[in-house]
């Protein structure tokens, strides 16, 4: 998704509803210089790449997510992540790049998708809380 592109979906993802062209460019005009063609081109083209659906409305269309922003950057991480011919070092890589608050939110999302029975059973790491800092569970008896 090229940059004009992202500013366009970033405001049908912010907004959550059907849009139109017009709304759409009001909005963009107020960072920058732009025709309202450009906006109806860029909606066509990303109606065409299956980001957006469109239902007449009159002359005009409005315009909806298919999907959510979320689930694009997910694609985009997929994609990525398959063309690595290391996958396992392309991770490490990208572990190596995310802030402390990226890793906890990766720790939260592996635990939404393990569930709470696999993550009791798969996490052998000690506890390192701050009430226990460097203590396994097992030594101290909990």
């Amino acid at each position: 998704m090229g940059e004009l592109e992202d500013a366009v979906m970033t405001r049908v993802w912010k907004w959550n509803r059907p849009v139109t062209v017009r709304e759409v460019l009001e909005d963009l005009q107020q960072e920058r210089s732009i025709a309202y063609t450009t906006v109806m081109t860029v909606l066509d083209n990303l109606h065409q790449k299956g980001w957006v659906r469109r239902e007449a409305e009159g002359r005009a269309y409005r315009y909806e997510a298919v999907s959510t922003r979320a689930a694009y950057a997910a694609a985009l991480m997929n994609d990525a992540w398959s063309q690595s011919d290391n996958p396992a070092a392309a991770l490490v890589a990208f572990f190596g790049m995310m802030s402390d608050e990226q890793r906890t939110a990766l720790r939260d999302a592996v635990r939404m998708v393990q569930g709470p029975e696999e993550t009791e059973h798969t996490d052998t790491r000690p506890d390192t809380s701050p009430e226990n800092p460097g203590s396994a569970p097992e030594a101290d008896g909990r």
